[in-house]
């Protein structure tokens, strides 16, 4: 990742917004969840956008301009049953965006989170339409959202104008 990002700032000379959108889901009761399940999401979920953030937050230091933003889930705030590995990982993510904001704020860079109701991507392929339903019925907008409702959330906080937006989590749906 390291050397990806080098090659970026490379070429561009600057970095000016990252979208950290890498998420996988591991469905299972907490009593039938394998700690390689959780330690699967949590190196996904958190860690990975921890790494990217903080190698791209080097390069945007010295630039004194930034925008991070972090996909998280609706997942966390419902405390969804059958996705702990999911919801606990976001959560992490949550919380450490949080702490990122405040830590880089004073190299003008911010740090906010995206969490979408469900959008019909292939994270959702496995999920029984009857579990689905469900979820969907606890959001005041009973339905999917879409990658376009997703998209402006994360440019809204990618703005340049959204300086005093930093360590919010914009959640989709209602939530």
């Amino acid at each position: 990742m390291r050397a990806w990002i080098e090659g970026v700032w490379q070429r561009r000379a600057r970095i000016d917004v990252l979208v950290n959108n890498a998420g996988a889901a591991s469905m299972n009761h907490a009593l039938l969840t394998p700690l390689s399940s959780l330690r699967g999401a949590f190196e996904l979920n958190c860690l990975a956008a921890f790494a990217a953030s903080r190698e791209v937050a080097k390069k945007m230091r010295k630039a004194g301009y930034g925008r991070i933003v972090n996909l998280t889930t609706v997942a966390v705030p419902l405390r969804l049953a059958g996705e702990l590995a999911y919801a606990a990982s976001k959560a992490a993510l949550e919380s450490a965006t949080r702490v990122l904001a405040t830590e880089l704020a004073p190299y003008g860079i911010t740090c906010n989170l995206v969490g979408p109701s469900p959008v019909a991507t292939d994270l959702l392929r496995g999920v029984p339409r009857d579990k689905l339903d469900r979820l969907l019925a606890r959001l005041p907008q009973q339905r999917l959202a879409t990658v376009a409702e997703v998209a402006y959330a994360v440019e809204l906080f990618a703005r340049r104008e959204a300086s005093a937006l930093t360590g919010q989590t914009l959640y989709l749906g209602g939530v």
